[in-house]
């Protein structure tokens, strides 16, 4: 039985290496080793990627999900073509106090995103940028309008507009920022967008006017897409999965997350149509988001624009408008860090985008009281350590029944091994004699086990509340731990997290089993390498956990009268 519960224990153990390894080559563009799935598709830049790479196509009619799949596709045969542009295209840059945003007169669309409060996490001297349109990187914001089938070409994010005069920084003591695009007219029909940005805050309100300056009704409709490339973000670990990659969510499917290579592959299975949700894209830390007030109508798309280039969007019908008349959709923007408390405020479901994946429901109140103890200590650090530090305390007793079995395994090891070597070769009174053992000493060998392994999914979901939580991003601890969103600069919190590791192994009982013996110290000293790359949060809790735990098990053991002994292993 003891064989039993070491051999649980290191498969458990083995199977979270296995996992670590197969996320590293999904991530690195290879097929997974042991659970094969879905290669994502990551296509290395060649050449410039910027504006150029964006079909210079106009989204075709969409009245139908069917229509949806071809938006920013080619431009259908009985299209009227767009007149030439009669304004000079250029880009406008504007300032608040949390970003720097770039916008293209052609279109109106949002191109650039700078991060003031956010530095790259490859040069710290930099602001992160999010959205871009460089040889690098493409991810774009964009809007316009679609006509019927074989209806006319209408003003999309390919037509030039004429931005109106007015402040291209956020003044002091002024609250808002607005700016305002106007489109000439198309197919008797014109597009006013007007972006208002606020003070201290990334949320962008867009309202869209259509204007029929034309002599006949019409009935347009109004999408928003989100374009971008499916390479990995700058900077993302090889150690780690993270999610990168468009979203969307409505009240009746939830959240649904879709991998470049299933879109690449034609394999999306998204709800189609709703009259509530959002649509976003997704990737560690950041995400941005298109909204529209629950109650209109939206069909919801994901699709391949070109090479390495997806979309995310919605198409809402607009009424028909009669001549003169004009139809105004305020919508919403989100572009900048996975806030839980913004998120939530914004929209329902809108914080999902914080992926917690299948420990959500343990994740979030975690996060929660992480939060709780942050707004008291002021150290995102400190903090950490103060979260271990409870779950340990409400684990007190659950870990307390734990380490007192294994004390009891540890004092009965010695006659354990004497028999095991007094009996090898008669397997089946070995069997009997070690059962008989335990009877007589009341040793359960699977009361180390079970204690454990219940504890195990909480302490794996603040594992993702600290991976997935932007406010670990550039924030300090003590002394040399500047990030705890970044590896440790000189190693110093890895090496203490195997010194731990090493003393708390030493501190169980050793296997009967040679070969398992040595397997007990390889694997944990296996799985303390990865922590030289982990962020730095990660290893403090980590470190934490083990050095709660070790004093837990010291204090049992002695109590037993299992003096702890440091011992290494005989190779």
């Amino acid at each position: 039985m003891n064989d039993i519960r070491r051999t649980i224990l290191w498969v458990i153990f083995g199977f979270s290496l296995v996992m670590l390894w197969d996320q590293w080559q999904v991530y690195n563009g290879r097929k997974a080793t042991f659970f094969p799935g879905p290669t994502p598709t990551v296509v290395q830049p060649q050449g410039p990627t910027g504006a150029a790479s964006v079909p210079s196509s106009v989204p075709a009619a969409a009245s139908s999900v069917a229509g949806a799949e071809q938006i920013a596709g080619a431009v259908p045969a009985q299209a009227t073509p767009v007149t030439a542009p009669t304004v000079a295209r250029e880009r406008v840059e504007v300032q608040t106090d949390v970003f720097k945003l770039t916008f293209d007169t052609e279109g109106g669309s949002l191109v650039k995103a700078e991060m003031l409060k956010h530095a790259d996490m490859a040069d710290k001297n930099q602001n992160f940028i999010l959205f871009d349109d460089s040889k690098d990187r493409v991810y774009l914001a964009q809007s316009g309008l679609i006509a019927g089938a074989g209806g006319p070409a209408l003003p999309t994010h390919k037509s030039v507009m004429t931005l109106a005069p007015g402040e291209r920084s956020l003044k002091e003591g002024s609250q808002n920022l607005e700016l305002r695009f106007e489109s000439a007219a198309v197919g008797g029909v014109q597009l006013v967008k007007t972006y208002t940005l606020t003070r201290g805050s990334y949320v962008v309100a867009v309202k869209h006017e259509v204007v029929n300056v034309g002599a006949s009704a019409v009935a347009p409709q109004l999408y928003l897409q989100l374009v971008r490339d499916g390479n990995k973000p700058p900077g993302e670990s090889s150690f780690y999965f993270t999610f990168t990659g468009p979203a969307v969510y409505t009240d009746a499917q939830k959240y649904q997350k879709v991998e470049f290579s299933d879109i690449e592959k034609g394999k999306v299975d998204i709800e189609k149509s709703a009259q509530n949700g959002y649509v976003a894209m997704v990737q560690h830390y950041f995400a941005s988001a298109w909204l529209l007030a629950d109650g209109i109508q939206r069909d919801l798309f994901m699709r391949k624009v070109d090479t390495n280039l997806y979309s995310v969007g919605m198409i809402a019908p607009l009424e028909s408008i009669a001549p003169g008349a004009r139809k105004t959709v305020v919508t919403t923007l989100y572009a900048g860090p996975q806030e839980e408390k913004i998120l939530e405020a914004l929209t329902p479901g809108l914080e999902l985008v914080k992926d917690y994946g299948w420990l959500t429901i343990l994740a979030k109140p975690l996060y929660w009281l992480l939060d709780k103890l942050h707004s008291f200590i002021s150290n995102w650090g400190w903090s950490i350590v103060a979260l271990v530090l409870l779950l340990k305390a409400a684990f007190y007793w659950l870990n307390a029944k734990a380490y007192s079995s294994m004390a009891k395994m540890k004092a009965v090891n010695p006659r354990i091994m004497e028999m095991r070597e007094r009996l090898k070769d008669n397997p089946q009174q070995m069997q009997q004699e070690m059962m008989r053992i335990y009877r007589e000493e009341k040793v359960n060998p699977m009361g180390g086990c079970f204690p454990i392994m219940i504890q195990i999914p909480v302490f794996i979901a603040l594992y993702w509340v600290l991976l997935a939580s932007v406010e670990m991003r550039n924030a300090p601890w003590i002394g040399w731990i500047h990030d705890l969103s970044s590896p440790d600069p000189f190693y110093i919190l890895p090496i203490v997290m195997t010194l731990t590791t090493v003393l708390q192994t030493s501190l169980n009982p050793a296997p009967p089993d040679p070969l398992q013996a040595k397997m007990m110290w390889f694997m944990p000293l296996a799985f303390s390498v990865m922590f030289f790359f982990f962020p730095a949060g990660l290893v403090l809790y980590w470190i934490t956990n083990n050095v709660l735990s070790i004093a837990q098990q010291w204090v049992i053991n002695t109590r037993m009268g299992v003096p702890p002994k440091f011992h290494l292993p005989k190779f």
